[in-house]
């Protein structure tokens, strides 16, 4: 049943909406975007793996696939909890990996508005060290959205971006196109310019929001040099104030702006979200951290406006 209700949230179409499902740890409330959930499970016994992560409570076989466990609370604390068998293991799904997430209890799920979703005070998320990527109104409580690409990335550093992939790509020129970036991920943010410094790509224009990334477009839309200002886009999905969709149907729904090319650049890229992408107009999709992927991807739709 929950995997039907959510196909239905994903195929929605630029709404600038979201679906929080808000859970518990230590009677604290938390949320994750629905889209990223594949299922809830009743908390199972677990095999410790060794010289793993602190955070890494170990691995368990449901069915027919082995997933690793993050005992999230003891990952947010750093404190070893009592394991409830009450306990619930939130399956997601995202960055194409399937992690369990153990958390206390599960509340239910509220829709809301990206716009009900405020980027929290560095005092409060930690900063680019924090993992608070928003917090959210949600009926009379206030919520916070974890970042759960920035946990596992930190977790698992090998499954987040590589500048690697950018070394391997040799020497390059300097590119004069100049490219917005929308991402709230701090962390992500800087490495995402990082490697498009390195590649060539020294022009770039970060925004933290859809919202911010919209505004600057329609500061420029009847300026006589906005290819010069804006030769691409790239975007995440997940994102407070306004979410990549929402931003991509308006670039799309735009005469004057809808020639710049936009690349929706997400932990999100499932078939469903596909779909939706492709509605809105994105020209290309892809999932994270192919940063290498996203290089080349840049430099093709950049050479077919020439």
């Amino acid at each position: 049943m929950f995997e039907e209700d959510k196909r239905g949230i994903l195929l929605e179409s630029g709404t600038n909406e979201i679906e929080v499902m808000e859970f518990t740890i230590d009677g604290s409330l938390y949320g994750i975007n629905v889209a990223k959930v594949k299922e809830i499970l009743v908390s199972e016994p677990v095999k410790p793996m060794p010289h793993a992560h602190h955070a890494v409570e170990g691995i368990f076989k449901p069915r027919d696939m082995v997933l690793t466990v993050v005992d999230l609370p003891k990952y947010l604390t750093r404190v070893e909890g009592v394991k409830n068998p009450k306990d619930l293991f939130i399956i997601t799904e995202f960055n194409k990996m399937n992690i369990a997430f153990r958390v206390h209890t599960v509340v239910g799920i509220s829709r809301i508005s990206w716009r009900d979703i405020q980027k929290p005070d560095k005092t409060v998320s930690g900063g680019e060290d924090g993992v608070a990527t928003g917090i959210a109104q949600c009926g009379g409580n206030l919520v916070t959205i974890l970042d759960f690409e920035k946990i596992i990335a930190e977790i698992a550093p090998e499954t987040s971006i590589q500048m690697s992939e950018i070394d391997a790509l040799g020497h390059r020129d300097r590119s004069d196109a100049s490219i917005l970036v929308a991402e709230d991920s701090v962390l992500l943010s800087k490495m995402i310019e990082e490697a498009l410094h390195k590649s060539g790509y020294v022009k770039t224009k970060m925004f933290p929001n859809g919202q911010e990334l919209w505004d600057y477009l329609s500061s420029i839309r009847n300026d006589a040099y906005l290819d010069q200002m804006a030769s691409l886009i790239i975007t995440d999905i997940e994102m407070p104030q306004m979410d990549g969709h929402r931003l991509t149907k308006l670039v799309k729904d735009d005469r004057i702006l809808q020639h710049i090319p936009l690349v929706i650049f997400s932990s999100l890229i499932t078939d469903e979200m596909r779909i939706k992408g492709k509605e809105l107009g994105a020209d290309e999709q892809m999932s994270k951290p192919e940063i290498g992927h996203l290089v080349y991807v840049i430099d093709q739709l950049l050479a077919a406006k020439k």
